[in-house]
Parts: structure tokens; sequence; C-alpha cells
């Protein structure tokens, strides 16, 4: 296996998880997930990630338990151990993504009671309408992203294998 660039491996984590803060997440959860993609296991220790990130233990506790809240990782511990290891799967994106599907339908409930109680006719109504369609597409558009993903996934692992 080929030595890598400590520094280059510092800068890619950076620079990736400053592409997630312009995303939408917060800083030290970003600086956290691009950590651990930055590994070959996927897998560190909150010592691991406050060590390699220069922060506190308590700044990585509270991105681990955001991460874990919206499945981007997951917390293992090894027989025997106290020690929590947090591990990035390499479908860690599709499972989020996945799990999304329950808030756009949380989001359709919603915009349905809104309708009702905005009334249908009114301009609050309306907007709040064309809110729910665009809802439903995304729900819809979701699940055939989804089924695409793993059909093309599937025929990758088989590609591998020959």
């Amino acid at each position: 296996m080929a030595e890598r660039d400590p520094e280059a491996v510092r800068l890619f984590v950076e620079r990736f998880a400053s592409a997630l803060v312009d995303a939408g997440l917060q800083r030290m959860d970003a600086r956290v997930f691009a950590a651990l993609h930055g590994t070959d296991s996927g897998r560190l220790t909150a010592a691991e990630l406050a060590e390699r990130l220069q922060v506190s233990p308590a700044a990585v506790s509270g991105a681990v338990r955001y991460l874990i809240q919206f499945n981007l990782i997951r917390r293992e511990r090894e027989p025997g151990s106290r020690r929590d290891h947090y591990v990035v799967d390499t479908d860690a994106w599709y499972e989020a993504i996945v799990n999304r599907d329950v808030v756009i339908l949380k989001w359709q409930a919603s915009a349905k009671e809104g309708i009702e109680a905005l009334g249908p006719d009114t301009p609050a109504g309306k907007r709040m309408a064309e809110s729910l369609a665009f809802f439903e597409f995304i729900y819809e558009e979701l699940q055939e992203l989804i089924a695409k993903w793993q059909k093309i996934k599937a025929e990758r692992l088989t590609a591998e294998r020959e």
C-alpha cells in the first residue's frame, strides 16, 4: 500500500469539511465526517478524532451525536472494550438519503394540514399546495433514484467480482 502524505490528507479533510459546511452542515460535524472518510478503516475513537482534528473531546461528542442521528455514521463497541468507535460506512450517503423519505412524508402531512387550515383558495393555501406538490414529486423521484442506485450498485459489485 502506498504511503500517503499526511499534509495532503489533512488538507483533503479540511476542504471536504468546508464543502459540507457550504451545504449546511455545522463545521465540527463536517470535520468529523470528513476525518472518518479520510481513513482506510472508516473508523476512529473520539480520542483519535479529537487528536486528528486538534479539538476537544466535547466538540467531537456533539458532532458524533448529530452524525449518528442522521445515519451518516454509527457507533460500535468492540467486545470487552469500553471505548466507542465511530464508523462511516461505504454507503453512508445512501443511508442518509433513504432515511429522508420519512421526513418528506412528514412534510407532506404538514402541508396537507396547512392547506386545510389556511383554506385551499387563499394565497397562503395555494402556496402550501405548491409545496405539497413539490414534496410529492421529490418523494416519488427519491424512490426511483433509490431503486436505480440499487441496480447500479449491484452491477458494480458484479463487475468487481469478475
